[in-house]
């Protein structure tokens, strides 16, 4: 895999009755693509889709493809706690054409060992073989932690596993990934950093990039952190980092994409509807949100409201 840079975990914008928004999702791809982010990734934790049915998580997977027209690479994720269903689905996710990788997180709930973990996986990578496989270890969602030693068993098992997106928040375990896995040549593997708030540190110890949720909202200016860091320009990389340090928090003041999608529909970029169980912000924290994103530059560009659209 030769992706490097900052890539965009994108929201899934629904319409007010909460149905997919097709014209809003093409139109972010645009807007991302044109702000110079290096790739994309849909229907991720961040694209909620765990509350996609197949039919919407396989169309918003075409539109993104689509709209993308192989200006940056797309992954897709594609994520069971059920190796079986996992199976089933990533056979209908590779006949997509225009996918780049697959992105796959740990199962959740089931807590399996690292061997459950392993083989779970081994059977993704056979199943889509030669489409690459990005793993996505993401404790804090799925209760189980997929662990340096695994990830290694997995790249000598399969070749078509390539990356891993690192989202434990454990900058030692990034490290031990990035120093047990070669790095550069036939058979490279590729870490990224799950965290925004991390990724200059995962970088400083050698990963490759970042796959951002502030870059939904943000993309140039986190494209530009991230590039400056991996060309060792640091101290640009170091001011993007504390410009935007704020929104890396408020993403997370509620559960993620709720935040997210809030700036993004007071930037007029979409809906800030989610599906339940989440819910939007409340009055309170839309107004924090709303402040940040002013004091951050974002609504330059939003479009003026007709009549009184505000909540408060």
């Amino acid at each position: 895999m030769e992706t490097t840079g900052c890539g965009t975990a994108l929201i899934t914008p629904f319409k007010g009755d909460g149905s997919l928004d097709e014209a809003a999702l093409h139109a972010l791809v645009n807007w991302q693509i044109n702000s110079g982010i290096d790739f994309l990734v849909a229907c991720g934790s961040t694209g909620e889709a765990a509350t996609l049915d197949e039919s919407e998580w396989l169309a918003a997977i075409q539109i993104v493809v689509e709209a993308a027209a192989g200006r940056v690479p797309v992954w897709a994720g594609c994520t069971h706690n059920s190796t079986r269903a996992l199976v089933q689905q990533a056979e209908k996710l590779a006949r997509i054409r225009g996918v780049d990788a697959i992105l796959s997180a740990n199962p959740y709930y089931n807590k399996p060992t690292q061997e459950g973990q392993f083989q779970h996986f081994l059977a993704l990578a056979k199943v889509v073989d030669p489409l690459p496989v990005v793993l996505y270890n993401v404790p804090g969602r799925t209760a189980v932690n997929l662990e340096p030693e695994t990830v290694l068993r997995l790249t000598e098992a399969a070749e078509n596993i390539v990356a891993i997106k690192e989202a434990s928040g454990n900058l030692k375990q990034v490290a031990a990934l990035v120093h047990a896995l070669p790095r550069s040549g036939p058979g490279s593997f590729k870490v990224f950093s799950g965290d925004d708030n991390l990724a200059l540190a995962a970088i400083g110890v050698g990963a490759h990039g970042l796959i951002s949720v502030a870059s939904n909202e943000a993309p140039a200016e986190l494209g530009k952190m991230i590039r400056a860091a991996l060309a060792n320009h640091w101290p640009l990389a170091r001011e993007v980092e504390r410009r935007y340090t704020r929104l890396f928090e408020a993403n997370f003041w509620e559960s993620n994409p709720g935040p997210a999608k809030t700036i993004l529909s007071l930037m007029g970029r979409c809906n800030a509807t989610v599906r339940l169980p989440l819910v939007q912000p409340d009055r309170a924290l839309r107004q924090k949100l709303e402040r940040l994103a002013g004091e951050l530059g974002l609504l330059r560009e939003a479009p003026l409201p007709e009549g009184d659209m505000r909540m408060f």
